[in-house]
């Protein structure tokens, strides 16, 4: 059973994700019952993560602030400020920022993709290794753990 849940910005996991941008842990699967991740990211022009296919859940994006290209599918289409894109499972899609920062929201159900995230990137409440690196490898295994499909790289 779900119960009521808060968690202050001190509070909420921050991870270092592709490129260097940060990824914050909103609600996680355990405050959820289960039932949706919530995570805030903050990018840099250029961060896009491989082309993929989520397997578990449904997925969607808010950018809050910033612009992107995002290619769902076949189709390519521009993502501006404020606008808000459903992903369906099974639908290969990928992103890639286009504006100088980007602040991007992303909720995820049934939650869970938070363990790819926290199995792939590194918690800022941590000493960083000075040889950090979200390699191929790395995301692939993570990936693979989460039920994510790499079909092909970044766009």
């Amino acid at each position: 059973m779900s119960i009521a849940y808060l968690a202050q910005p001190d509070q909420q996991q921050r991870l270092e994700w592709l490129d260097g941008g940060t990824l914050a842990i909103l609600l996680d699967s355990e405050a959820t019952d289960g039932q949706l991740t919530v995570g805030r990211f903050d990018v840099a022009r250029g961060e896009a993560p491989p082309f993929h296919v989520h397997t578990r859940e449904d997925e969607i994006f808010m950018l809050i602030k910033g612009t992107a290209l995002l290619w769902v599918g076949d189709e390519e289409m521009e993502l501006s400020e404020g606008g808000i894109v459903y992903l369906p499972r099974n639908i290969p899609h990928g992103y890639r920022i286009t504006s100088d920062t980007a602040d991007l929201l992303m909720i995820a159900t049934p939650g869970g993709i938070e363990g790819m995230f926290r199995q792939a990137g590194h918690d800022r409440s941590t000493p960083r290794p000075p040889d950090f690196e979200i390699s191929k490898a790395a995301l692939a295994a993570a990936a693979d753990a989460y039920g994510q499909v790499i079909v092909g790289p970044p766009r």
